[in-house]
């Protein structure tokens, strides 16, 4: 089973924790994770955007000018594609972009992230992550004992207000709660910092998924 030092908020060493090998120790697919990423995104697209084509542009009923005789190019309509004002061509209509992914390929794209990050050292679990107020600075100097100084993602085991205020402000943290981790900001930021308890949350939730 692979295992990770834990720290406290001062950022002194005070153990280890095993982590799951299905869920931390596993061999990263990316094929998966690819498929995943692209599926979250896809599936976060609104896809509301909306244009008139020639046939929904208001007026153009009547033609122009005569067919011939004029010295003009022969037109139908004002609302042509061709013209100022008039309709587009193949642009955007209201469209579902959504992708489905199966459970367990999900579950996959997930292990396989949090696998990397282990791999890569760049997993830190803290012994107790908690803060008596809302506080930038108190973040900030916990980030500082980590010897932190990348994009992090901050995982707690459930809703922390104190902690999510104290990060929020901060750019290029974020914070997540075990239990709705996505593979996109797995991959996103180079740091992800656990506190203990939200390991195993993370393990119970991935172990059942």
């Amino acid at each position: 089973m692979p295992k990770v030092q834990v720290v406290d908020m001062q950022g002194a060493p005070v153990g280890e924790i095993e982590l799951n090998e299905q869920i931390f120790g596993i061999e990263p697919n990316v094929h998966v994770m690819h498929s995943a990423v692209v599926a979250q995104l896809a599936n976060a697209r609104v896809g509301t955007s909306s244009s008139l084509g020639r046939s929904e542009v208001r007026g153009g009923g009547r033609k122009p000018w005569k067919q011939k005789g004029t010295g003009r190019a022969r037109a139908g309509t004002i609302r042509s594609p061709l013209w100022r004002g008039g309709g587009i061509v193949f642009g955007p209509k209201p469209r579902d972009y959504s992708k489905k992914l199966p459970r367990k390929v999900k579950r996959l794209a997930l292990c396989s992230a949090l696998s990397s990050k282990v791999k890569e050292n760049s997993l830190i679990v803290i012994e107790k992550l908690s803060f008596d107020q809302p506080k930038t600075k108190d973040m900030v100097k916990l980030l500082d004992n980590l010897k932190i100084n990348k994009k992090t993602l901050v995982v707690m085991d459930g809703k922390d207000q104190n902690v999510f205020l104290s990060a929020r402000n901060i750019e290029g943290v974020l914070t997540a709660r075990a239990d709705s981790l996505n593979i996109v900001d797995l991959l996103k930021y180079d740091v992800v910092v656990f506190s203990k308890s939200a390991v195993v949350k993370t393990e119970e939730v991935l172990s059942n998924a």
